[in-house]
């Protein structure tokens, strides 16, 4: 289908096809390979929004997300935080050597992705660049010496805390809270060090705000750091989203900051937020520390209530367009769809 056809089906401008199509367009956390390990999701075939209609999971798999234009998405492996330390390494090990196998057997529409240089061999053969992530530190909390056993520079991001407190530090979300710690532990800012010195993007999505700043102190400063999903307060107050100071640290540092899907920590709706709250988001991000410290990482299959106007990934044109609306340039936009993140990890790993 042509890019009129597109538009028209989507109720949006030709324009905002066009523009996807001319652009790198990476999502910053793409959560579907729980789906595949809990259900036996195919991730390869293209599925439909589920018997929920794209509350929960059903958004996103790797012919939609080549449909609606994505070149790459950071893909994230995430761990049962009930299992014993050790159980989640030998469970993260499983996973990575799955999701390794997965998408070596679809190398001619996806591929493993390690830096720039190898993002841009994938697109143009025109493969979708898989860049490995972990959501949640507390998967190789067992020993730091589990990093070492993870092939060089395979994982590009580590979210240190996901929604429950660990070894590493304390989580933002107010229902996962236990024991009197408050920020990142000894032993999370030495977790810190170690990514900083394997060059693995530090992401600062879910920790409680005691740590992020402990992060921010103990971090390489010469290095970026990253929120990959989240909202901000400066538009909607919520515990999972993060203040302005919070947005000029990670902008101080070079890195950027990705907004995510949920309808709940955009706005007061559970399940009927619009793609306009996105670009709210955005927008004060923007104008707090400017047009290259802003991304989307939408947290599709994530068990979120996305956007109703933008349930799958596929409505992704809507979000585009609703920038345009806003008299945004083509250049912002180009950053903040792939722009911004590549910039990111040229700066942490240099080709």
């Amino acid at each position: 289908m042509d890019s009129r056809g597109r538009a028209e089906r989507l109720g949006v401008t030709s324009e905002a096809i066009e523009l996807i199509d001319s652009c790198d367009a990476i999502d910053l956390h793409l959560d579907t390979f729980i789906e595949h390990r809990l259900f036996g999701y195919d991730l390869l075939r293209a599925h439909g929004p589920g018997l929920l209609n794209g509350r929960f999971y059903g958004h996103a798999d790797l012919p939609r997300l080549a449909e609606a234009g994505f070149t790459g998405g950071l893909w994230s492996i995430t761990t049962n935080p009930f299992r014993t330390s050790a159980s989640r390494s030998r469970t993260f090990f499983r996973n990575l050597a799955r999701i390794r196998a997965l998408f070596d057997g679809a190398a001619d529409r996806a591929r493993l992705v390690r830096d720039v240089a190898e993002y841009r061999v994938a697109r143009a053969a025109g493969a979708h660049g898989v860049f490995l992530s972990v959501q949640g530190g507390n998967a190789l909390d067992h020993s730091l010496d589990d990093l070492d056993r993870i092939p060089e520079r395979l994982l590009v991001r580590v979210t240190l805390v996901h929604l429950s407190t660990s070894r590493l530090g304390v989580t933002s979300n107010p229902y996962g809270r236990t024991g009197a710690g408050r920020g990142l532990t000894s032993l999370g800012r030495d977790y810190v060090r170690r990514l900083d010195e394997k060059r693995i993007l530090v992401d600062l999505a879910h920790i409680n705000r005691e740590g992020f700043f402990d992060a921010v102190e103990v971090h390489d400063r010469s290095l970026p750091l990253i929120v990959t999903h989240t909202g901000v307060n400066g538009v909607y107050r919520h515990w999972r989203n993060l203040d302005d100071d919070q947005l000029r640290a990670i902008a101080e540092s070079g890195g950027t900051v990705g907004v995510m899907y949920q309808s709940s920590f955009l706005g007061p709706s559970w399940f009927a937020a619009k793609v306009d709250w996105v670009v709210d988001h955005l927008e004060h991000i923007v104008k707090v520390v400017g047009d290259d410290h802003a991304s989307l990482g939408s947290d599709w299959d994530g068990g979120i209530c996305p956007p109703d106007d933008m349930l799958t990934c596929l409505e992704f044109p809507r979000l585009v367009d609703a920038m345009l609306r806003r008299g945004w340039s083509a250049e912002r936009i180009r950053k903040i769809l792939g722009g911004n993140f590549l910039r990111v990890l040229a700066q942490i790993r240099p080709s």
